[in-house]
């Protein structure tokens, strides 16, 4: 393909068997949307997938096609494509977009493929995912594209049989006319299908549950041959013609900047091309500019790198630690509220008149991202155009960005949205690709940008460290009456993202949204506690915080299920027992809780003995989707926590996939599990101490446990699954270290020496 040409580009596409494709792509809406034509027939379907409402065509398309797809694609050789706007990102998002368009479709699961859609917002409005949203905001308007499109091919069927159409059935990809027996297949009659008035799509009925072949059924994922045998096109596998390859060099303190720099050794390095500086872009970039290292090779690159001469102003930001930062935490913990979340009944007045109150702070610090693909971005910067390969979480985000850096209209900004090895967050930033766009600008070519593992480790943006202090009342019969969270982070919003109020946006001033994303989960509801408050302190910190898998809940769970833990205790009830006496009846959310939980204690066989150094624990949550896990673990002579087995039950409405439910859920919990055994990141100087995975260490294979996924049957719509293990794991895991020791853990991650045999048996001598 020819790069050189401004009307050409790079689409990625992946085909049944998972290999990454290119294909041709113009660099405008109108041209897409006039342009795709080829040597079959084909029925395309113009919908739009929020609204419903038709794509409009003034270009007529060659005369044996309908009109450009923008969601589904059927050829003459029975081939179905489904144009997927959620990014492959691990979860699943191809598989569940096609289940959900040949359902209704009627096709069979062998002859469907998937493209990833080209990032044009003003026809496809769901480019990005995040929030355990992709399922729910795609389930009713993709089966709407297959049913759409079923419909106008039994209408051509019984148009050219001059039959009745409610005679004509779908099935497998060929329309039957049931009276006669005869048959046609799909791209038998895509050419007439196409002539036919386009239906309304909200006028045609969609399938029942109990009528799903596809949906609901444990299908192969679609994308799963290239990702074995390495055929599959990641963000880091971008190669184009001419292509260079660049590292940057950045300041290792937050707030820090280039002092002065000489290069020229690096530049004398063989395939070294050009060294140069690259500015700071304000602030929520979170780019602090640095040196520029283009060569022919990564390993060129890195070589110049590790030859440059800097000297670097680390501002006066030096001073920051995790030690002021634990001191400033446990100060703000018992100071004034900057925003109360939740305030039911009287939880203050009921706490001051409590028989037994209780109380308990709990820690979690800041973690990295840790993806298995660095961040990387190529971008290929044109005179009239600029092109960009990135495995992106929010292609539109990007691609807007980028127009506003390089000061063009959007549309001439061309985003291509591949694989990508892990985001849990991560890639809903833009700094890595505003990054290439900088080195990319000046070289004027294909430039790939490349994150090494300890550029990612030590320029994350982190999930807030945080501290919570948790009160709670008991009343003489031991009934649970009041309880109060407080909670202290690094929040997301606000000081993050933004240095002055002139740039922060009017919603981000406000107390009430920069608590939103740092207490959410802290809730005591579905249980019934009469008196309930929830509060927030914010706590400044230059270390760039975003979202980290399951944001806020993945500690807020962690401290509300480990303090009920507590208090179950403190009233001489079995833990799970407990939960379920504070469920009532007359809530739907809290029976479908109640249900999870006695599941669980079947399938986890909760009662039954254990041995030595053995112990269960048990944590839960509520919304839209219910769930619950146990964990089994085992605590060494020496500290060591080993997690054998979890059992989790998920009742998420209708499981789309039920594969696809519990490889998330088993990826969750084993992703959750290097934030609780294992890894932490620490700040010393006003720089992460941490540089690569033997002093960040995620998850080994032999770590992880067994897990068992139970899916609660129901034909409910489908609510989202891909945080909850995450924020369930590190409660159960702490709930099962006290029953197998007596030791109450409150901070994660679990520090070992406070398990060991003989820290246990001195502090039982003191007790």
């Amino acid at each position: 393909m020819d790069l050189s040409r401004p009307d050409a580009a790079a689409s990625p596409a992946v085909t049944d068997d998972g290999q990454c494709a290119v294909s041709r792509l113009p660099t405008d809406r109108r041209a897409f949307l006039a342009g795709c034509g080829g040597a079959v027939a084909a029925l395309t379907l113009p919908f739009r997938l929020v609204a419903a409402a038709r794509v409009s065509v003034t270009s007529r398309p060659a005369p044996d096609l309908f009109a450009p797809n923008a969601w589904l694609r059927i050829t003459s050789d029975n081939r179905v494509t489904v144009i997927a706007e959620k990014p492959e990102l691990g979860q699943g998002s191809w598989t569940y977009s096609a289940m959900m368009v040949a359902e209704e479709l009627e096709v069979d699961w062998a002859i469907v493929q998937v493209e990833q859609a080209p990032t044009i917002p003003s026809i496809y409005k769901g480019l990005r995912t995040g929030g355990s949203g992709g399922v729910v905001a795609s389930y009713d308007p993709l089966r709407r594209v297959g049913a759409q499109a079923r419909e106008m091919l039994r209408e051509a069927a019984a148009r050219r049989w001059n039959a009745d159409r409610r005679d004509c059935v779908a099935r497998l990809g060929v329309i039957t006319h049931t009276p006669s027996r005869r048959h046609l297949t799909y791209g038998e009659l895509v050419a007439d299908a196409a002539r036919l008035r386009v239906p309304e799509p909200r006028d045609i009925a969609l399938k029942p549950a109990s009528e799903f072949t596809s949906i609901g059924q444990p299908l192969p994922r679609i994308d799963l041959h290239g990702k074995v045998d390495g055929r599959a096109c990641f963000g880091i596998d971008v190669r184009v013609p001419s292509m260079l390859y660049a590292v940057i060099a950045r300041c290792p303190t937050f707030g820090g900047r280039l002092d002065s720099w000489q290069g020229t050794a690096a530049g004398a390095l063989p395939g070294v091309v050009a060294v140069f500086p690259v500015m700071p872009l304000p602030r929520r970039y979170n780019t602090a500019g640095g040196i520029a290292v283009v060569a022919t090779s990564t390993w060129a690159a890195l070589q110049g790198r590790k030859a440059l001469v800097i000297s670097w102003d680390k501002g006066t930001l030096e001073g920051e630690c995790s030690s002021r930062l634990k001191q400033a935490a446990e100060s703000l913990a018992a100071a004034p509220a900057k925003h109360v979340a939740i305030d039911r009944g009287d939880a203050l007045r009921a706490l001051e008149n409590a028989t037994t109150k209780l109380e308990a702070s709990y820690t979690s610090s800041f973690q990295a991202h840790a993806t298995m693909e660095p961040m990387n971005t190529t971008v290929h910067v044109r005179e009239d155009a600029i092109e960009v390969w990135s495995p992106t979480q929010f292609a539109e985000e990007v691609q807007s960005e980028i127009a506003a850096l390089a000061a063009i209209d959007r549309d001439r900004v061309i985003v291509h949205t591949l694989l990508s090895g892990g985001s849990f967050g991560r890639r809903y930033q833009w700094d890595y690709a505003a990054e290439a766009w900088q080195v990319a600008n000046v070289v004027r070519g294909p430039v790939q940008l490349i994150w090494t593992r300890e550029d990612d480790l030590q320029h994350d943006f982190y999930r807030p460290y945080n501290h919570q202090r948790l009160t709670a009342a008991l009343n003489s019969s031991g009934q649970l009456v009041a309880w109060y969270t407080r909670i202290v982070t690094t929040p997301i919003a606000g000081t993050n993202l933004y240095t002055d109020q002139a740039e922060t946006p009017r919603n981000l001033r406000d107390p009430a949204t920069i608590a939103e994303l740092e207490w959410f989960g802290a809730d005591i509801a579905p249980y019934s506690v009469p008196n309930c408050r929830v509060d927030y302190v914010p706590m400044e910190s230059m270390v760039p915080r975003s979202w980290w898998r399951s944001v806020s809940s993945s500690y807020t769970v962690f401290a509300r299920e480990c303090f009920l833990d507590e208090v179950a205790r403190a009233a001489r009830l079995d833990p799970l027992q407990f939960r379920l006496g504070l469920l009532p009846d007359a809530t739907a959310v809290a029976r479908r809780l109640r249900a999870a939980l006695l599941l669980l204690e079947s399938k986890a066989r909760w009662h039954s003995p254990l041995g030595a150094g053995l112990g269960r624990g048990v944590a839960c949550r509520s919304g839209d989707t219910v769930s619950a896990q146990v964990a089994e673990v085992k605590v060494e002579a020496d500290g060591t926590v080993r997690v054998l087995r979890v059992i989790s039950v998920v009742d998420c409405g209708i499981a789309v996939n039920p594969d696809g439910v519990r490889a998330m859920t088993e990826g969750a919990i084993n992703f959750g599990l290097t934030a609780v055994l294992n890894a932490e990141i620490t700040v010393r100087d006003g720089s992460i101490e941490q540089s690569n995975f033997h002093d960040y260490r995620v998850l080994r294979l032999n770590e992880a446990p067994e897990i068992e996924v139970h899916i609660v049957p129901s034909d409910a719509r489908p609510s989202g699954v891909g945080e909850l293990g995450v924020m369930l794991i590190g409660p159960a895991v702490v709930n099962a270290i006290f029953d197998a020791t007596g030791v109450r853990i409150r901070r994660l991650p679990v520090e070992r020496q406070l398990l060991a045999r003989s820290e246990r048996a001195s502090a039982e001598s003191r007790n």
